[in-house]
């Protein structure tokens, strides 16, 4: 691309006037659109020229496109603290770097990676520190500097396979080092993430302007993971804490992307120097493990016992060389403020180089003469915690009582804490209000190692802060996040992760847990429809005008049948207590569409819609990473509504709108299960999950509505609850009877709704489901499915009594059982009978 004069520059940003009027860098800061000339840098010179035929509807469009997808995909992450996720906040300008400027920045990056590594390759040694290394209390007094690590030699003979720093440009034009990222980077994922929505906010702007891609970077990534491990092809897991993690979401995102599993401690066993991992399939060999756990909540055997994220035996397994981890624990010891004063005499003694990115001048107050100098400069400096990520606070900020707390904590534990330099951050343009405005950001670039050196990833991504004050230590987080685009000066190739060979047809090892969460989510989403098709009965008996006092037979069976699923909890059926003298009269019953209400809304009803769903919620929160985005979103947003005004709170046409509004949303999400998703072993234990809960359903129903001597209501009632009504009276011409009910609901292999059907189907999961042994002899869960089928079979409608559906009912209780023991073994302990010598 030919560059631009300064002349047309400026007409090209003179002809977005709509977007810079008035636009106006910081005093004192450095502005990524604006040089310290006044004209437009070249590189955003080159996205005015492509943006300049886009109108403002254009422009509107793809924001709203983006917005979508991060809505639709479910791009969060979650403030430390806090029990709900946020959605992804994306900025709608990229942040612009040219080909020249960003050499400089990858050469620095993989020289400050080096030194990473040789630091860490020193520390662990357990030889005495040499001369000119840092203070030994700048390293062991940070809580990452793990001693059980000590002189144990990291598999694949890396410490870091992933580094990160965190840059800011400061007002000289030069990027300085905030914060180095050693012990678990994150954000890599979230960069991936703000390239995709940024593509659909300009499509192919990017190949017009030349920006690098990322996707080399993530092979590079994916090759020297595997490049730790010892087998030919070894087996890669990352090693998440899981879905209550700030960044789950990134995790299960990379995971997805890179082709590994994505597990956490529970589905780990350490086992003989080495580690497994639980499928359901037995237990499978994994060779390396990139962990996004903390060092010391790695192996709460050998690190903090508090741990329940980690692996009993993982510190062991490391020792013997059985598993690689990427980060090696303890790695974090070497991204504390406490060091960052160091890092340039550092570079010059490990590297015999100069440090091409420096630092933020820091002052580590362990030091007696420089503690003294901090305490000198305590108005021009910001104080934080040497060991801790922790915010700073500005000294000159402080009131008294503050500033003498701080002055007594520099004095006594000097250790704990350092003095940085103030850094006025650069600026880069924002979309507000329908024109830019400056904001300060920083920078985060990562690393990878590789058998062939340090890759770097050609962009990253940048935190922007909302207000405009530019001091890095009053950024905090941020509040947007904005993709990194560097321009190329010669056309980019097209690189992607898809895989050009080895075709396979068969699904990677299912790890337990996800398995567990897949059978779940099943179970609470039937769970969920049964009882919503309750509430709907129930609704429109009282819409209809049908009598809800006590008379009403079949009203009263199905508010018992709510009550027996748990999901209505009313005080008039708590014990009484005996100790009083008198009990109040209990109130009158409550009207049929109250009771649908409470069974639809109330949370604190187990069985209750509402809280059948949060529990589904939940159990799919856990498998981000096999969920399609358009499962996921059907899940998360499902909910029972609320009432649009106090008049409908108990409106039985409001409920019954709600319920029906819900039944539409649980066949979409099993259409979308029935035609989406691969017959893989995950897909059986979902619907495995479904055909278990509908059959205790049905069974259930049918026991409560079409016991001998049930009424034309209650048969008719039961026919919509199992919604097989339109079926029923296309085959026979007369009004409900109890055994042609009975045969419909329980016994015919044809009704997909039937019991019989259930128990088919879960027979032939079972059968089609991974054996742990190969004797030929057909195991518990098969033996359990088998009998249930066979029984049902040869059952006649006539003879169905309240016993037999009891004792179908333990059948497929105890079946669920033995589908857990068999499938969903949890704790450190817990192993089942796999053969040790087929161990893969």
């Amino acid at each position: 691309m030919t560059a631009l004069t300064r002349a047309q520059a400026r007409d090209l940003i003179q002809g977005l006037s709509r977007w810079t009027e008035g636009y106006a860098p910081l005093p004192g800061a450095s502005d990524e659109l604006i040089g310290p000339d006044g004209a437009p840098r070249p590189a955003w010179s080159r996205l005015a020229e492509a943006l300049g035929p886009m109108s403002p509807g254009d422009l509107a469009r793809g924001f709203g496109s983006a917005e979508r997808h991060v809505r639709e995909v479910g791009i969060s992450y979650r403030v430390h603290g806090e029990a709900a996720d946020r959605a992804w906040p994306v900025a709608h300008l990229p942040i612009l770097i040219d080909a020249a400027e960003w050499k400089g920045i990858a050469d620095g990056v993989v020289q400050r990676a080096r030194l990473m590594e040789a630091l860490l390759a020193e520390i662990h040694s357990g030889s005495p520190a040499p001369k000119g290394a840092p203070p030994a209390a700048a390293i062991v007094g940070s809580p990452n500097y793990l001693r059980p690590l000590v002189g144990v030699p990291p598999p694949g003979g890396r410490h870091l396979a992933l580094y990160a720093v965190d840059l800011g440009r400061g007002p000289d034009g030069r990027w300085w080092v905030l914060s180095d990222r050693t012990q678990a980077p994150s954000g890599a994922g979230y960069a991936l993430e703000n390239r995709i929505v940024l593509s659909r906010v300009y499509p192919g702007l990017m190949e017009r302007l030349r920006v690098q891609r990322l996707a080399p970077f993530f092979g590079a990534l994916r090759d020297g993971l595997a490049a730790l491990g010892r087998r030919e092809e070894p087996r890669v897991g990352l090693l998440t804490p899981g879905p209550f993690s700030e960044t789950y979401f990134e995790q299960a995102t990379l995971a997805r992307y890179l082709g590994l599993p994505l597990v956490e401690g529970d589905d780990l066993v350490a086992r003989d120097g080495s580690v497994y991992v639980r499928t359901v399939s037995g237990l499978k060999r994994i060779d390396v493990l990139w962990r996004r756990v903390d060092g010391d909540y790695c192996d709460p055997l050998a690190l903090d016992a508090r741990s329940r994220l980690g692996v009993p035996g993982l510190v062991a397994a490391l020792r013997a060389g059985g598993v690689a981890i990427a980060n090696m624990p303890g790695s974090g010891a070497v991204e504390q403020r406490a060091l960052m004063g160091f890092m340039a005499a550092q570079c010059r003694r490990l590297l015999d180089e100069e440090l091409a990115l420096p630092n933020i001048a820091t002052w580590w107050c362990g030091e007696p003469g420089v503690r003294e100098e901090a305490l000198a400069r305590l108005d021009t400096l910001a104080f934080a915690d040497a060991f801790d990520g922790g915010c700073s606070e500005l000294g000159a900020e402080l009131d008294e009582p503050a500033r003498a707390e701080l002055e007594a904590r520099i004095r006594t534990r000097g250790i704990d804490v350092v003095g940085q330099e103030i850094v006025r951050l650069s600026t880069t343009p924002v979309w507000r209000d329908g024109r830019l405005v400056p904001r300060p950001f920083s920078l985060r670039v990562y690393a990878a190692a590789t058998p062939d050196g340090w890759h770097v990833m050609p962009g990253g991504f940048a935190r922007i802060a909302e207000r405009p004050d530019a001091r890095a230590v009053t950024m905090g987080e941020g509040t947007l996040s904005a993709d990194v685009w560097v321009l190329a000066d010669q056309p980019v190739a097209r690189v992607t992760l898809v895989p050009q060979e080895r075709i396979r047809r068969v699904a990677g090892h299912l790890p337990s847990r996800a398995a567990d969460n897949l059978f779940w989510l099943g179970r609470y989403l039937e769970r969920a429809e049964a009882t919503t098709r309750i509430v709907a009965a129930l609704a429109e008996a009282r819409l209809d005008g049908a009598a809800v006092g006590p008379g009403d037979e079949t009203v009263e069976r199905l508010e018992g049948l709510a009550r027996a699923l748990g999901a209505v909890v009313d005080p008039e059926d708590d014990e009484e207590d005996e100790t009083k003298e008198a009990v109040a009269p209990r109130p009158a019953r409550a009207p049929a569409s109250d009771i649908a209400r409470a069974a639809l809304d109330d949370p604190a009803a187990p069985g209750s819609v509402a809280c059948s769903i949060a529990f589904a919620r939940r159990a799919a929160s856990h498998l981000r990473d096999r969920l399609s985005p358009e499962a996921w979103r059907l899940v998360s947003e499902l909910s029972p509504g609320t009432p649009a005004s106090e008049e409908e709170v108990a409106a039985p046409a409001d409920v019954l709108d709600r319920a029906r509004a819900l039944l539409e949303r649980f066949a979409a999400i099993a259409g979308l299960v029935h035609e989406n998703m691969t017959r893989s072993d995950g897909w059986r234990l979902l619907d495995m999950g479904r055909r278990i809960e509908r059959g205790l359903a049905v069974c259930r129903v049918t026991g409560a509505l079409a016991a001998d001597g049930a009424t034309g209501g209650d048969l008719d009632a039961l026919l919509d609850v199992v919604d097989c009504q339109i079926t029923y009276r296309t085959r026979y011409l007369f009004g409900p009877a109890p055994a042609p009910v009975r045969d419909l609901a329980l016994l015919d292999p044809d009704n997909p709704r039937s019991l019989v059907f259930q128990a088919e189907r879960i027979l032939g999961h079972v059968r089609a489901l991974p054996r742990l042994h190969e004797d030929g002899l057909p195991e518990p869960t098969e033996r359990l499915a088998s009998a249930l089928a066979r029984d049902l079979s040869i059952a006649e409608a006539a003879a169905i009594d309240g016993a037999v559906l009891a004792g179908w009912e333990a059948d497929l209780a105890d079946l669920a059982d033995a589908i857990g023991m068999r499938y969903f073994p949890h704790g450190a302990a817990a192993e089942r009978p796999a053969k040790l010598s087929g161990l893969a």
